[in-house]
């Protein structure tokens, strides 16, 4: 019975260590597949439009490891990466062993208001929010001035004073986007006013009352005026007084 016994024990001793031996040759050979295969070779970026290409890929392929594809894929499901102004997030896909795919969602910027004491641009988003707090300036986006705004904080509304201002303001710059026309400024003025340019055009579109309808006709009178310079004239525009006049400057 002893020696049966003995046999025994040595069997499986044996099986345990083939089976040892197979798993240590089954990992060796996948990180020998990790290692030799998953080689970063090509990065493809999508969505942005405020940083090159190249601006994305060395803002997240950003450690000594970073060669490795699996690893860039599965570092980013766990880990969030520095921030990047203008950016909101970004995904990274694993399209093939070589080729990365960074997909990058940038921070909707209706307009931004220019503080003089920061010497910053505070860019808020659709909702008022101030998203971003920078000297630079992003083609595209409108300035406001005009308004009395008080202590900018970042990731909070624009606090400015008056009743309304801020819901009019997004309306108008929502609909400006909506619409493709997004002016360089927006001025806002006496009485609720407000004035767009347009190099060297500037548009009196008055009152928030019917800003909709007022904007629907910009978007048709104003491809008609390249070139032009003058002033066009909205701010009487209403269903029942519905002329449109353009001020050619002398």
């Amino acid at each position: 019975m002893g020696r049966r016994e003995e046999r025994k024990r040595k069997k499986r001793w044996k099986a345990i260590g083939l089976t040892f031996l197979i798993s240590a040759l089954f990992l060796a050979i996948a990180a020998l597949v990790v290692i030799k295969v998953f080689v970063v070779e090509k990065v493809k970026v999508t969505g942005n439009e405020h940083y090159p290409d190249e601006a994305m890929e060395d803002w997240l392929l950003d450690d000594e490891y970073c060669w490795n594809s699996l690893y860039v894929y599965f570092k980013y499901k766990f880990v969030e990466p520095e921030e990047m102004p203008f950016v909101d997030t970004m995904e990274v896909f694993l399209e093939s062993p070589h080729t990365l795919r960074i997909e990058v969602y940038e921070k909707a910027l209706l307009g931004r208001v220019y503080i003089d004491a920061l010497g910053q641009n505070a860019y808020f988003d659709k909702d008022g929010f101030v998203v971003e707090l920078s000297s630079e300036v992003i083609e595209g986006v409108p300035v406001v001035s005009g308004l009395e705004v008080e202590q900018i904080v970042l990731y909070e509304k624009l606090p400015i004073k008056g009743k309304n201002i801020l819901k009019n303001l997004l309306s108008l710059t929502q609909m400006l986007k909506k619409y493709e026309q997004v002016p360089e400024n927006i001025k806002y003025g006496e009485e609720g006013s407000y004035t767009l340019q347009y190099g060297g055009i500037k548009v009196l579109v008055g009152s928030a009352e019917n800003l909709n309808e007022k904007i629907v006709r910009l978007s048709h009178v104003l491809p008609q005026l390249d070139g032009e310079k003058g002033t066009l004239h909205l701010e009487s525009w209403t269903e029942n007084t519905t002329d449109i006049t353009f001020e050619r400057a002398g």
